[in-house]
């Protein structure tokens, strides 16, 4: 059983102290055997028990030097997980240097004292002591963080280790790891971006070599050869992701010109996650002169490596399917969609619920817990036709006897880390660094890696053919992709936005994670006809957000900005129906965050939370504040700028004590402006299309705002 212990303070740290209370079944030799017992163990109803409470001390918030040396000192505070979580997110706070130089030099110093005093033996034994300590955590540096270390071409760091251990570890192993690592590193050629993705994008750059393929040439390619080789790029780009490059406080820093090549990592997974979602477009919409028969028939293609990709747990190849199926340009289609198959549009439907923002994309979450690390997918279907393929295509798996690993959609961790780092204090009472932070996006972190490390399981073969055509594809822009959609279907409802009014909808990278940068819904209204047969008042041209990466300073393209779901047609009328409703839909990230909804932030971040076989109910205790909702005197707002990216959200957290000059310094500091400007802004509260509150001079934005419209802000230049 464990018990608060409450905290102990110490100069420059604070811990939490828990008591744990353990029976022992201890006998006295004497009589043991009287009483029946062999050896020296007593029968159970003669059994004496005693209690033993150790205290557990976690570090709750301390200075880097104490966050530094607590590394030395965790295991006798039994906080076993310590050493992997700092070494996990250190870099949101401290430098891989200074990190370095704590542990080797005011640490790791065991010379003798100045005056050459002889060194007693109680000495010597706590040199030992303290050389194993030092060569453990360095050990699980290497071992976990390797990365941290690559810094072309001096490499200064791994230097600074090399010597210390020529020093004081003469000959070990981990000397000759080290030489290893700086032998590789040196040896590697430096990247920006790693993988697939570095040579696809730069090819995408001179249209004039690339063409649309031939749709005979897509078809020669079989469904589950495609599935497999997505997943096998996909795998390939995820190992290779740096844990700490999602970081909220990394991540949310990406926009700023002197970061451009930051977290490369995570750059590269959504290039690919991109290019995938422009291929579908391309192939569907490439070649006008397709009947609409063959084009259903690309697109049943599609859903069937979608498909493909969820039997292999590729959940992020099978989004951006989904996401390309969804978007604006192949969603109004309706012709073609009618002559898909019903079976087809029941398996789309099934897999496009995978990716339901309900309730925080509960579904998909607790799907990612469930196979995170299952040998095989578990595939259920409501449609007896789809589960016998679906079986039989995993029997064949299973048959392979090759276990799979699982690929996740990046963006709910990046999303998750986001909102953490918005929701939490980087530093508490004194000026300490709050390590409760840490531990937090740890829980979100180790998934990843989990996951990471799962991924070695799979045993996929490149198939070069089938990677040389998709690189090679010329994708459409989001204007080309709309205007043959027009072109290829007649224009039955000429109130579909066109992509250029709907560009406020696509941002680059984060968009498609919905973290601290969040795209608006566009303040048109969607038209009244649905062109899946979209009823009960949803509009199917509703605007929701994808992945895209989209910045008019980069090279890094448009990608599609889907819609709604088309999964009407068997739910709620005949296909082309027109009894779609106008209301104004939001964003996906306007949804899954109201005051029915349960996220991440509402449950508790004990000692056990989880790492992916955490619970996911709701808990009470320790809320965090979210977006859309006033909790505990605190909530999270989005702020854009007025006329400057205006599309463009910041997430800011306020509480009851914050009034308009506190709130336009930190919005003014998310969007990378001079903090000092305050008084030339006015904050304005977006309450509908034609009504706005503007708040006064000194108000206190937390009472003042309306708590029952969506929390989003504009920042406006005073006339």
């Amino acid at each position: 059983t464990f018990q608060d212990g409450g905290e102990e303070v110490e100069e420059g740290a604070v811990y939490n102290v828990t008591l744990k209370k353990v029976q022992i079944q201890q006998a006295a030799n004497k009589g043991a055997r009287w009483l029946g017992g062999e050896g020296d163990q007593l029968p159970p109803e003669h059994t004496v028990r005693q209690y033993e409470t150790s205290k557990i001390r976690a570090i709750k918030a301390g200075t880097l030097e104490k966050l530094v040396e607590n590394l030395l000192t965790a295991f006798g505070d039994a906080d076993f997980s310590y050493i992997s979580i700092f070494l996990s997110t250190y870099r949101a706070f401290a430098s891989t240097r200074a990190v370095l130089e704590l542990l080797l030099d005011r640490f790791g110093n065991l010379e003798t004292s100045s005056h050459g005093e002889v060194a007693t033996l109680n000495s010597f034994e706590s040199e030992v002591v303290l050389r194993a300590e030092i060569a453990s955590v360095l050990r699980a540096w290497l071992d976990q963080c390797s990365e941290d270390f690559r810094e072309p071409p001096d490499h200064t760091c791994l230097l600074k280790l090399l010597d210390y251990l020529k020093n004081n570890m003469p000959n070990s192993d981990m000397e000759s790891k080290v030489q290893n690592l700086l032998k590789q590193f040196q040896n590697q050629e430096v990247e920006t971006v790693d993988g697939f993705c570095s040579t696809s994008s730069s090819d995408l750059v001179d249209g004039e070599e690339l063409e649309i393929s031939s749709p005979e040439e897509f078809s020669s390619f079989q469904d589950h050869v495609v599935a497999e080789q997505l997943t096998y790029m996909d795998v390939m780009l995820f190992k290779k992701v740096v844990p700490y490059h999602c970081l909220g406080s990394i991540w949310s820093q990406r926009d700023k010109k002197e970061n451009r090549n930051l977290a490369p990592t995570v750059r590269a997974t959504i290039t690919q996650f991109n290019t995938v979602t422009k291929c579908v477009v391309s192939t569907i919409l490439g070649t006008k002169e397709l009947k609409v028969q063959q084009r259903a028939k690309i697109i049943e293609k599609w859903i069937h490596i979608a498909h493909e990709c969820r039997i292999l747990k590729n959940f992020s190849s099978l989004r951006a399917i989904i996401s390309a199926l969804q978007s604006n340009s192949i969603y109004r289609l309706k012709t073609t969609w009618m002559c898909v198959s019903k079976d087809i549009l029941l398996m789309y439907e099934e897999l496009s619920e995978i990716f339901s923002d309900h309730d925080n994309y509960l579904t998909s979450r607790e799907l990612l817990m469930k196979e995170a690390t299952s040998k095989f997918a578990n595939l259920d279907s409501s449609e007896k036709e789809n589960q016998k393929k679906s079986q039989k295509r995993l029997q064949l798996q299973k048959n392979k006897g090759v276990m799979q690993g699982t690929v996740p959609y990046l963006g709910t961790f990046l999303t998750d880390l986001i909102m953490l780092d918005t929701a939490l204090q980087d530093y508490v009472e004194g000026g300490l660094i709050n390590f409760e932070k840490r531990r937090r996006e740890f829980e979100v972190i180790a998934q990843i890696k989990l996951l990471q490390s799962s991924c070695n399981s799979y045993c996929l073969i490149p198939d070069q053919k089938f990677i040389q055509w998709f690189r090679s594809q010329r994708h459409l822009t989001e204007e080309e992709s709309y205007r043959l959609s027009r072109e290829v279907e007649a224009a039955a409802d000429t109130n579909i936005l066109s992509p250029k009014s709907q560009k406020s909808m696509v941002k680059r990278i984060s968009t498609l994670f919905l973290g601290t940068d969040v795209i608006t819904p566009p303040k048109e209204h969607p038209p009244k006809s649905s062109p899946l047969g979209g009823s009960s008042g949803e509009s199917t041209d509703s605007a929701s957000v994808s992945s895209c990466e989209f910045n008019h300073s980069e090279t890094e393209d448009v990608c599609v900005t889907p819609i709604s779901s088309p999964e009407d047609p068997l739910k709620k009328g005949s296909i082309g129906s027109d009894k779609g409703s106008g209301s104004n839909k939001g964003s996906i990230s306007d949804k899954g965050s109201g005051s029915d909804k349960c996220s991440i932030f509402d449950k508790a971040s004990g000692p056990d939370s989880g790492l992916v076989s955490g619970s996911t109910t709701c808990s009470t205790s320790k809320v965090l504040p979210v977006y859309n909702r006033q909790n505990g005197g605190a909530c999270i707002i989005r702020v854009s700028m007025d006329g400057i990216n205006d599309s463009v959200y910041k997430s800011i957290l306020i509480t009851n004590q914050d009034r308009i000059p506190d709130v336009t310094q930190r919005a003014l500091l998310k969007h990378n402006l001079e903090p000092d400007a305050v008084e030339d802004y006015e904050l304005v509260q977006v309450i509908s299309e034609d009504k706005e509150l503007v708040f006064p001079r000194d108000a206190n934005v937390f009472y003042g705002m309306n708590s029952h419209v969506n929390f989003d802000f504009i920042l406006r230049k005073k006339a």
